[in-house]
């Protein structure tokens, strides 16, 4: 058992919006099920858009401490917060955490499917950067 309580693998959802990231949750959750704990990070300080460095950290850091965690991101500030917040982590918590080169909602919600399975955050991340390739039309 880990620290969300139920051995699943947390996603983390990093957006300059709040908006966008509670509604990707809301999606991914209604796909994936209630088993995967999902942390949204969207937004600054003040609530306008962009990133907020301190609770991207504490959300990589407390992803970390249970089954791993998957973080995925938006752009710009963004990722620039998860780079920033990736050298802030102990080495224990660097090696449960994958950070998925994925589109945000494909990547989202395939690697929700992914940990609802029981996979790993590895392999979670890798899902999601498969759907990068997945066709639309």
């Amino acid at each position: 058992m880990d620290g969300n309580g139920n051995g699943a693998v947390t996603l983390v959802l990093v957006s300059h919006s709040a908006e966008l990231a509670a509604g990707l949750a809301e999606m991914a959750r209604q796909i994936a099920g209630p088993t995967v704990p999902i942390v949204t990070v969207g937004g600054a300080v003040d609530g306008s858009l962009g990133t907020d460095g301190g609770r991207v950290l504490d959300a990589m850091k407390a992803g970390a401490a249970g089954a791993g965690a998957v973080v995925l991101v938006d752009l710009g500030s963004s990722v620039l917060s998860v780079r920033a917040a990736l050298t802030e982590l102990t080495p224990e918590e660097l090696a449960n955490v994958s950070v998925a080169d994925a589109p945000l909602v494909e990547g989202a919600v395939a690697a929700a499917v992914a940990a609802s399975t029981g996979c790993t955050h590895v392999e979670a991340a890798r899902v999601a950067e498969e759907a990068r390739s997945v066709a639309k039309l």
